[in-house]
Formats: structure tokens, sequence, C-alpha cells
């Protein structure tokens, strides 16, 4: 099936709301929306994390992270780790559980773990970013991190009904530098297949907003959005996402300038700073 073909199939099942999820994210939503139940007690919600490996793995690594903990005591319980982050850290963490789990086991391993790794980098350096620069609340940028590629992962799920999918041939035509003005509509795709599957996990409007913000392209000058703080993360993450946003066609010396419109040294002071905490942040999101 030829790309438009594949992109208007993907567009119109979504825009109708027929998402269709691997067994093991239907089984995490389904934990994800008992935790975002008000009247769920903490017994409740501990019980319900520890009925997800990947999630109550996440928790106590989370838990046991400099970011959170700042005393150094080791966290060995689901109970304490949820005390100590609180609900929302709790279902944030929940919902980059079903992000992952939306590719299950495939054969593109190596692709679905870069994947991650690149999310998880971003997830680490905006939630530096927002608490150090642009004054953004820091969860919410680690959380719009975690999941800033949820299109990618929906789509690597969706592969072994459409063959090549996300093949390199495939995605680089897909944001080439020939199309990013004429192609418009297949870039529309793109987002409205990200977006329908953020709606679907009950991400919030204004991280929503922020997401697609970055999926376009967008930096201001000077950064001061989450979208922007997105947009730095995405630039400065070590490891780069094996699909192309438009960002990094339209933006492809941001890294370079990043310095130049934030102050050099501040900016490099700040990631001298944050390097130990960026990396054992990383570790624990990749747990």
């Amino acid at each position: 099936m030829e790309k438009n073909a594949i992109l208007g199939v993907l567009a119109t099942e979504v825009e109708q709301g027929r998402l269709i999820f691997p067994t093991s994210a239907a089984a995490a939503i389904k934990i994800k929306e008992k935790l975002e139940d008000p009247n769920c007690s903490m017994d409740s919600m501990a019980r319900l994390i520890q009925a997800e490996p990947l999630l109550s793995t996440k928790v106590v690594a989370i838990a046991n992270s400099p970011v959170f903990n700042r005393s150094g005591r080791k966290i060995t319980s689901v109970r304490s780790a949820v005390t100590l982050i609180g609900m929302r850290t709790v279902r944030n963490l929940a919902t980059a559980v079903v992000v992952q789990q939306l590719v299950g086991s495939l054969t593109k391993s190596e692709q679905v773990a870069q994947l991650w790794k690149h999310s998880v980098y971003v997830a680490a350096l905006a939630q530096v970013i927002a608490h150090r620069v642009t004054w953004q609340d820091p969860e919410t940028a680690m959380f719009a991190g975690m999941i800033h590629e949820i299109s990618w992962f929906y789509l690597l799920a969706r592969e072994k009904y459409y063959p090549g999918l996300t093949d390199e041939s495939m995605t680089s035509s897909w944001n080439s530098d020939e199309e990013l003005e004429e192609d418009e509509g297949e870039l529309n795709c793109e987002i409205i297949i990200g977006t329908a599957v953020l709606k679907a996990l009950s991400v919030p409007d204004p991280v929503l907003e922020n997401i697609i913000y970055l999926w376009q392209g967008y930096l201001t000058f000077p950064p001061n959005s989450l979208g922007d703080t997105l947009q730095i993360a995405n630039q400065l993450a070590p490891v780069r996402s094996p699909f192309t946003l438009p960002s990094d066609q339209r933006y492809s010396d941001a890294s370079a300038n990043i310095n130049l419109l934030i102050d050099d040294t501040t900016l490099s002071e700040i990631l001298k700073d944050s390097e130990d905490e960026v990396r054992l942040l990383t570790e624990a999101l990749c747990a």
C-alpha cells in the first residue's frame, strides 16, 4: 500500500475513534483509568500498581531518584514510593507505561529501545530545563517528554498490519525537505494520529497543545513555554529518535543556536551541574 493510502487509512481510523491497542496496552490503560478515580485509596493504588510489573518497577525507581528522594533513604515498597512521589507522578508514570506497552514484543526491538531511550532523555532534560531555564512545571515537562513520541509508538504497534510503515525509506519521505511545504496533509495525518492517542489516554489539553507545538517545529526566542522546553530537550538529547520530526528539518541548527538564545555560560553550567540528575533520572525511567 502506498504512503498516502496508509496514512489516509490510519487517519480515518483514529478520527472515527477506532484506535487499536495491543492487549498489554489495553490492560495498562484499565489500570491507569482506575488510578485516576478520585475515590482510589492509597491501599487500592498500591495493589493496582503491583499488578503491573513495569509500572511498579518505574514507581520504585523514580522514588529512589535524587529528583524525588533528597534524603537518599532507600525505598523498597510500592506504598512507600507512592507516598513519596505522590499520586500525580504515579498517574503520569502509568501513562508512560501505556506508551511502552503499545509496542509490546515487536521484531524491531532495537528501534523501539532507541525510541524509548530518546523519550526518557528528553523527559529528564525537559525536567531540568523547565526548572532552571523556562520556569515551567518540571513534573509536567518530564511527563510531556516521556510521551512526546506517541505517534511513532502507535505506528510501530500498527506496522504488522501495514508492513513497511516505519521503514526508513517511508518515514524519511514523510518529513523530507521538499515535502515540508507541499505535503501538509500528510503532516496533519501524523498530528491527527498522535493527538487521538493522547486524547484516548486523557492527557490534559495544555500538555497536548505543547506537544503539538513541538511536532510542528516551533521555537520561541527566548524560550519560555512548555513547547519550547520540549524543543530544546529534543535537540539536546544525546540519543536521537530513529524518526524525524518537522523540527529536525526546520530547525536543524537549533542545537547549535540554543546557547545563543539562552546565554552560553548559563545553559552550559546548568547542564553540567545537572549531569548526574539527568543520568539517574534517565536510568529510573528506563527501568
